[in-house]
C-alpha cells in the first residue's frame, strides 16, 4: 500500500522579524511578522507513505540523513499520520535550492514543501490557512511560505489562530538582491539564538513592542506601494532585532566583516539616489530590498567587492505548488 505527494515551496524573507516564541512546542511567536516570498530560492519535496518501509527515510539533496536528523521530520509527519490514522512509514526526498542553515530561510521553504507534500500523500487535502497552521509546527517561518508575495503571520494566542494570511501579491516594482557573504552553517541556530535572547536580553520586550507598531506602518507602506517607507521600516526592524541579540548573555553576533561592508554599500547607494535598504536574519547574509528595475545597478556596485556568484537577484515568489 502506497500514497505519495510532491510539492514546491519558496523561501520568504521577513521584513518585520519573527524572533522569539511564547510556546516552544507549538511554535507560537511573541509577535506577528511580515515577509516577502522570493522566486529565486525554493525547496521541492516528495513524501511517500509506504507499508513496506521499516522506518522513515529522509534524503536531503540526495543524501540519506541520520536517524537523529530524521527524527524531527518524523515528528512533523506524525501530525498528518495521526489525523488520518496512517500507520505507514514514509520516504521523504527533499531538494533544497537554498543554502541550508545559512540564514536564508531554508527551513521555511523546507517545512512548507514538506507540509504540502504530506497534505497530498495523506489525503488530508487541507486548505491554505489550515496548511499554514500545520507548517508552522515544523518551522515558524514556514507558515508564511504557503503564500506568495507579502505575507503576514498573525501571532494568535492558540494553535488554531496563529497562521499566515496574504497581504499583497507584490506584483509591482519590488525585489531583493541577496548577498551571500558566507555559505557555511551558522554557529548558533535560530532556535538556540531566539531562546537565549528571550531569556537574557534586557532589550527584548521593547523590541516586541516596537515591532507591533512597525507591522501596522509597513502594511500601509505596502498598500501605498511606498518602497522608501517600506524599506526604512524593515531596515530599522532588522537592526533592532540584532540589538536584542547583542544584549543577550552571552551576546549573539551573526555579523561578519563582509556584512558591514554590504550595509555601507547600501548606504552609499542611497546617497546616490537609489532607494535600497538592508535586512538580515539569523546569519551573516544580507538581503537588500529595492526596486526590481534597479537591482542590476545594485548588483554591479556590489561586484566591486564581491564575486558574481555571491549576489543573487530575486523577484517576488509564488505560494506553494503541487508537482
Amino acid at each position: 500500500m502506497m500514497s505519495r505527494g510532491k510539492a514546491r515551496a519558496h523561501a520568504n524573507i521577513a521584513l518585520i522579524k519573527y524572533w522569539g516564541k511564547r510556546d516552544e512546542e507549538l511554535f507560537l511567536p511573541m509577535s506577528s511578522s511580515l515577509s516577502l516570498t522570493l522566486d529565486s530560492f525554493y525547496t521541492e519535496t516528495e513524501v511517500v507513505f509506504d507499508s513496506k518501509l521499516d522506518r522513515d527515510y529522509f534524503y536531503l539533496n540526495d543524501k540519506l540523513q541520520s536517524e537523529f536528523q530524521t527524527k524531527k521530520i518524523s515528528k512533523f509527519l506524525d501530525l498528518f499520520r495521526i489525523k488520518k490514522d496512517i500507520k505507514y512509514n514514509a520516504l521523504i526526498k527533499s531538494v533544497n535550492y537554498v543554502p541550508t542553515a545559512a540564514g536564508l530561510a531554508s527551513s521555511a521553504s523546507g517545512f512548507a514543501a514538506l507540509a504540502a507534500a504530506a497534505n497530498v500523500a495523506s489525503g488530508l487535502n487541507l486548505g491554505e490557512r489550515e496548511l499554514s497552521i500545520y507548517a508552522r509546527q515544523g518551522s515558524g517561518s514556514a507558515t508564511r511560505s504557503i503564500y506568495g508575495g507579502f505575507v503576514e503571520w498573525r501571532e494568535g494566542n492558540s494553535s488554531e489562530n496563529s497562521y499566515a494570511v496574504p497581504i499583497d501579491d507584490a506584483k509591482w516594482d519590488i525585489g531583493m538582491v541577496i548577498v551571500i557573504v558566507r555559505k557555511s552553517k551558522k554557529e548558533i541556530s535560530s532556535r538556540e539564538g531566539m531562546k537565549r535572547t528571550v531569556d537574557t536580553s534586557p532589550f527584548y520586550n521593547a523590541w516586541v513592542k516596537s515591532s507591533k507598531k512597525d507591522l501596522m506602518e509597513i502594511k500601509k507602506a505596502i498598500w501605498d506601494k511606498d518602497l522608501e517607507k517600506l524599506g526604512a521600516i524593515a531596515e530599522a526592524n532588522s537592526l533592532r532585532m540584532h540589538a536584542t541579540m547583542f544584549g543577550a548573555r552571552p551576546p549573539i553576533i551573526y555579523f561578519k566583516p563582509e556584512t558591514i561592508q554590504v550595509m555601507e554599500i547600501v548606504k552609499d547607494l542611497r546617497s546616490d539616489g537609489i532607494p535600497c535598504y538592508f535586512t538580515m536574519d539569523a546569519g551573516p547574509n544580507v538581503k537588500i530590498i529595492c526596486r526590481l528595475s534597479q537591482s542590476k545597478i545594485i548588483k554591479d556596485r556590489l561586484k566591486e567587492r564581491f564575486e558574481d556568484e555571491q549576489i543573487i537577484i530575486s523577484g517576488p515568489g509564488p505560494g506553494i505548488s503541487y508537482l
